[in-house]
């Protein structure tokens, strides 16, 4: 069943779409300190679509999401009483409190790893503003980690360009197949 083409087409026009950078830097912000969807969604296609503007969206992503981190931890630093039911009750709580674990193990370098790897960076955020991190080393952490981690995202989709595109394009329901499976056995496998 080819249902995943037709949604990968639909984020290549949309890529294109003039006012696209505004909603990368929208969700770059948003995602920071509240959304759940990653703008990594937004970025790779864009870059694929306009590789020589690649790094410029890469840029954009980073100073986004790092004022949507400072957004977060001013979240954090002043509302926290205000949204810490919710966060009890939401999925977030394990990861909120793996963040103040390390936060009190590691400090700057928490929120180094948590800006590059796909741990939700909003929890950190947060969690930083909770534990009245110093604010500058709390946006130099951000701008490394997340900037390394659009800048490469940004850079491979750049660099395999239209024939990257291709290849995505032919292989994409097998891939979002394969990535609906481990998504299956990964909840298994949490469950069990």
């Amino acid at each position: 069943m080819r249902i995943f083409s037709p949604l990968y087409a639909r984020a290549m026009a949309w890529s294109r779409h003039p006012r696209a950078p505004w909603f990368l830097g929208g969700l770059s912000f948003a995602e920071s300190s509240f959304f759940p969807i990653p703008p990594d969604v937004m970025l790779a296609p864009m870059s694929l679509a306009n590789p020589r503007r690649a790094w410029w969206f890469a840029l954009l992503t980073t100073l986004a999401s790092v004022a949507g981190g400072l957004f977060g931890y001013l979240i954090g630093y002043f509302a926290f009483d205000a949204i810490e039911p919710w966060l009890r009750e939401s999925r977030y709580w394990g990861a909120y409190a793996q963040a103040v674990a390390w936060f009190e193990a590691w400090g700057f370098w928490a929120i180094f790893v948590a800006g590059f790897s796909p741990i939700p960076y909003k929890v950190f955020t947060i969690a930083a503003g909770v534990a009245s991190m110093a604010l500058l080393p709390f946006t130099l952490a951000s701008l490394i980690g997340r900037g390394a981690r659009f800048f490469l995202v940004a850079g491979l989709m750049a660099w395999g360009g239209a024939k990257m595109e291709a290849v995505l394009h032919r292989y994409v329901d097998r891939l979002g197949w394969a990535t609906v499976a481990l998504v299956l056995v990964g909840v298994a496998v949490y469950r069990a």
